[in-house]
């Protein structure tokens, strides 16, 4: 493993593997079962506001989202919410949690590519039951060298990482769809962060992008890691 970089850290969620289009239709589905106490676009800005509010509670993830939904429910409908709603947004919460994961187009490819010549981790953040069976069945387990599920991603706490999966950060790259979580924390530790959007990507994951940063990088698909770890590696 000789070059710049030794070791590259992979988010799960809309960088492996699809994540944000269900939580896109559930909130259809909440607006649907909330339209006759508010519009659609009031509904999402007091979702909005409460998943913001809890994130220190609840994390992140589906379970946190669906209380979210019910306090949201609550509180628009000066608690006359009906208790069929309620049970619905449960339901909903726990049709999420058994869909069948939908790998990213590449990503697999662009793993396993990698793996035999450097150290893969995937580094996650949200509910541990819930990103654990996601791993399972996108049958990729076996490819990383570490997976570490992490209530939130900061700047040391990817020193952490780096430092015990590998040779510290400046040897490493985090991978991600996430700006604020994936790639601007990686930079500040040291590493490089490397950037492939998502069409969905959650409003509480924006920030700008570091395009001056000598460390920061931006991929339209997994497929094209590979030739830049290559030349990054050459340089």
């Amino acid at each position: 493993m000789a070059g710049t970089i030794t070791t590259i850290g992979f988010d799960a969620d809309d960088t492996l593997w699809q994540n944000e289009r269900f939580f896109r239709m559930t909130q259809a589905r909440f607006a649907d079962l909330l339209a006759e106490f508010a519009d659609p676009d009031h509904l999402m800005e007091r979702l909005l506001e409460a998943e913001r509010r809890n994130l220190g509670q609840y994390g992140f993830g589906i379970k946190g989202f669906v209380l979210s939904m019910i306090e949201t429910a609550i509180d628009v409908t000066e608690e006359r919410v009906p208790a069929s709603v309620i049970r619905d947004l449960l339901a909903a919460g726990q049709e999420m949690l058994r869909h069948p994961i939908e790998l990213m187009p590449q990503a697999r490819e662009a793993v396993e590519a990698l793996a035999a010549d450097y150290r893969i981790l995937l580094i996650t953040k949200g509910d541990l039951l819930d990103q654990e069976r996601k791993l399972a069945q996108s049958g990729l387990g076996e490819v990383f060298d570490g997976v570490e599920i992490v209530s939130d991603k900061t700047a040391p706490r990817y020193g952490a990482i780096f430092a015990r999966h590998g040779e510290g950060a400046e040897r490493a790259m985090m991978v991600g769809n996430s700006l604020r979580s994936d790639v601007i924390p990686a930079i500040e530790a040291g590493a490089w962060g490397v950037f492939v959007p998502h069409d969905l990507t959650w409003e509480l994951e924006h920030a700008e992008p570091p395009r001056h940063h000598a460390r920061f990088a931006e991929l339209q698909h997994l497929g094209d890691l590979p030739a830049l770890i290559a030349s990054l590696d050459g340089a």
